[in-house]
């Protein structure tokens, strides 16, 4: 069997990533959650339960104070966060999670769990815990950049 061309692999990783993502909104529409998208979905992980400022946010996610700001106001307007004076400093603004954003990334856990069992089921759990732990190894650090945009030239 011949090596297949290296240009596959990412071609290979991002279909995953996306039919994943697809299936996992599709989900979240079916169970209220319609005016969810991705970078919603990266930005309130970013927030976390314990809050954070949009700068936070920004540094968490590779992208702008200004595009973090943004996608906060957009959170905020559909009901997924909140902003609050923090108690520590009273100039720093935490975006927190409304009930709603937890109830969010809370179906978003199972559905992702719910995902990762069926391809257990289709190509074998051993098979889906070595790609995990092998891109793992690959990864880079934690910090995972959704400056997607700028990898195609469009920012």
């Amino acid at each position: 069997m011949s090596t297949p061309p290296g240009y596959e692999l990412p071609l290979l990783l991002f279909g995953g990533f996306r039919s994943i993502i697809d299936e996992l909104h599709v989900e979240l529409a079916r169970r209220g959650h319609q005016d969810m998208r991705p970078a919603h979905g990266f930005a309130m992980q970013a927030i976390g339960f314990s809050g954070a400022t949009a700068t936070e946010v920004g540094r968490r996610l590779g992208i702008s104070k200004q595009a973090a700001g943004k996608t906060v106001e957009r959170l905020e307007a559909i009901g997924y966060v909140q902003r609050a004076n923090d108690g520590a400093d009273r100039r720093r603004k935490l975006v927190r999670l409304t009930p709603r954003g937890i109830e969010a990334l809370t179906f978003s856990a199972e559905i992702f769990g719910d995902i990762r069992a069926r391809w257990a089921r289709a190509l074998g759990p051993e098979a889906v815990d070595r790609l995990e732990d092998g891109l793992r190894a690959m990864v880079p650090g934690e910090t995972f950049r959704l400056d997607v945009p700028g990898w195609f030239g469009a920012g």
